[in-house]
């Protein structure tokens, strides 16, 4: 069933892991499978809107003729794609797990065994919640996400802060179920007013209830 508020309305989605070379065989990841974003992809399409769906490597897949998938590899590829798209957009959906860190310097061939020990420079990668939040237009809309471990309530807050975002998604890694690799999560979402916190549920009825969030919350940027 669609939604008016949300019908026609172009909402810009990132998703899953990325993945940064440390040669053309090993990389630095991690556990993201993009259940999240995908599921919130599903939902905002099937109520009218039109998904571009920014997804690093997942085995995930969505067919709708509202959602276009453009797959991406590195941190540097998302942000690519994601500022390519921004501007044009009225919702921004962070729910990818990008990578913090990239190797300085991507090996031409495989490391061997043989190298007994090896250290890999790191630098950091482009923070792109952050670099896309300087340049937010009056009337978008941006959603972070962020999964802590400690002092969740108040790291979540300052990125609410820091990057520019009218909400931010919750998840602790100390709740069973919510993360990563789980069918299941557990959010709190919080806004700059307000703290919601919601039950264990399916993924699928996590997205509902971050759409109903935005739904009110969108709603009176707009007036």
């Amino acid at each position: 069933m669609q939604n008016a508020l949300f019908s026609g309305k172009k909402v810009l989605i990132t998703a899953g892991p990325t993945y940064e070379p440390i040669d053309p065989v090993r990389f630095i990841g991690n556990h993201s499978t993009g259940k999240m974003g995908y599921a919130l992809a599903r939902r905002f399409a099937e109520q009218g809107a039109q998904v571009q769906l920014v997804s690093g490597p997942t085995s995930m897949k969505l067919e709708h003729p509202q959602v276009e998938v453009i797959p991406v590899m590195t941190a540097d590829e998302m942000y690519a794609a994601c500022q390519q798209r921004a501007a044009a957009a009225d919702i921004w959906v962070f729910a990818a797990a990008v990578a913090d860190y990239k190797p300085s310097r991507v090996a031409p061939s495989k490391i061997k065994k043989s190298e007994a020990s090896f250290t890999i420079e790191l630098v950091k990668n482009v923070d792109i919640a952050a670099a896309l939040g300087k340049e937010k237009k009056t009337g978008q809309f941006a959603v972070g996400f962020a999964l802590e471990t400690d002092q969740e309530l108040e790291n979540a807050q300052a990125k609410l802060r820091k990057k520019n975002l009218d909400m931010v998604v919750l998840n602790s890694l100390r709740d069973p179920g919510a993360g990563f690799r789980h069918d299941t999560n557990k959010i709190t979402i919080v806004k700059q007013n307000t703290v919601e916190e919601y039950a264990l549920k399916s993924k699928d009825e996590v997205a509902e209830d971050i759409l109903e969030s935005i739904k009110k919350e969108w709603a009176c940027v707009q007036k």
